[in-house]
């Protein structure tokens, strides 16, 4: 069951936890610009995080107000002060921000010092990915969202970070264990160290797919799984619970349930606060998810 978020009829967010295991802070003072955080993630000292909501900004119309994506007609300087006051939020510094280039297949890639402020400030050689990691300091992890899956990764021990998206085909194809696996190669990260959160995405009830995506997870995980995540219909279509699959590829890459974390935020239920493809038809701006070591 997924979380509405709560708001007043000043349209200030409440500063209140959302759910009973205190996993969300979700907070606005007066000035501030609206972030979701995970009470997880902010135990961890060096680590800084959020998720953006679609206010504070200053885009206009279906990209109102924060809108953080520089290809979705928004100009380029109403996108850049959205940065602006997001990373101010967060405590980040813009300039140092990593852009994924997402197109829904399971690349990572590991992010150094030289990739600082790629897509931001400067252009950038990262195409084609959908999953970041890295354990450099101050270079702020991004990636991008309107209902698909922000997945959190945090090696608390070898102080490395992952941050990937995950859609329904990046799903099928366990793009979250492939962050993992990389994490392990290039940080010595083990899994029983991991702390992961599955963020804020559409949820089983406002999901529905067709007959051909549904067999895709017939075909790639076991049928007690499948029965689980997948529920038939009348009309032939089915409801697809992303997160609990995500869950499930997550224990299946070795991290320990107790540290995963599922927001249950659906992006959907709250299209007024967050930004839903489904929910607008497609006119909307982009959230993103922002994860860095400090």
């Amino acid at each position: 069951m997924c979380n509405r978020l709560k708001m007043k009829e000043s349209n200030q967010i409440i500063n209140e936890k959302y759910n009973k295991d205190n996993h969300i802070i979700y907070f606005n003072q007066e000035d501030e610009v609206p972030v979701i955080k995970f009470q997880v993630l902010e135990k961890i000292p060096f680590i800084k995080h959020g998720f953006s909501t679609k206010l504070g900004g200053v885009s206009t119309g279906d990209l109102a107000t924060m809108n953080l994506s520089f290809h979705r007609g928004d100009m380029a300087e109403t996108v850049t002060e959205n940065y602006r006051r997001i990373c101010e939020a967060i405590g980040l510094v813009k300039d140092n921000l990593v852009f994924s280039d997402q197109v829904h297949d399971i690349k990572i890639h590991k992010v150094i010092k030289a990739d600082m402020g790629k897509g931001i400030v400067r252009d950038s050689d990262i195409k084609e990915i959908d999953g970041l990691i890295t354990n450099e300091k101050d270079i702020p992890l991004v990636t991008f969202y309107a209902d698909c899956v922000p997945l959190y990764f945090v090696d608390p021990v070898n102080k490395a970070i992952g941050l990937t998206h995950s859609g329904w085909k990046g799903t099928v194809r366990r793009i979250g264990n492939e962050t993992v696996k990389a994490m392990k190669e290039n940080y010595n990260s083990s899994p029983d160290d991991i702390i992961a959160v599955i963020g804020p995405s559409i949820c089983r009830d406002c999901y529905e797919v067709s007959e051909d995506v549904a067999n895709e997870f017939r075909t790639n995980f076991k049928e007690e799984i499948v029965d689980k995540i997948l529920e038939e219909k009348e009309n032939g279509k089915y409801q697809l619970d992303l997160w609990l699959v995500n869950k499930y590829i997550l224990m299946e890459a070795g991290i320990k349930e107790e540290n995963i974390t599922i927001s249950s935020v659906c992006t959907c239920c709250n299209h007024d606060i967050l930004f839903s493809h489904r929910a607008t038809k497609g006119k909307r701006g982009n959230l993103a998810a922002f994860l860095s070591i400090s």
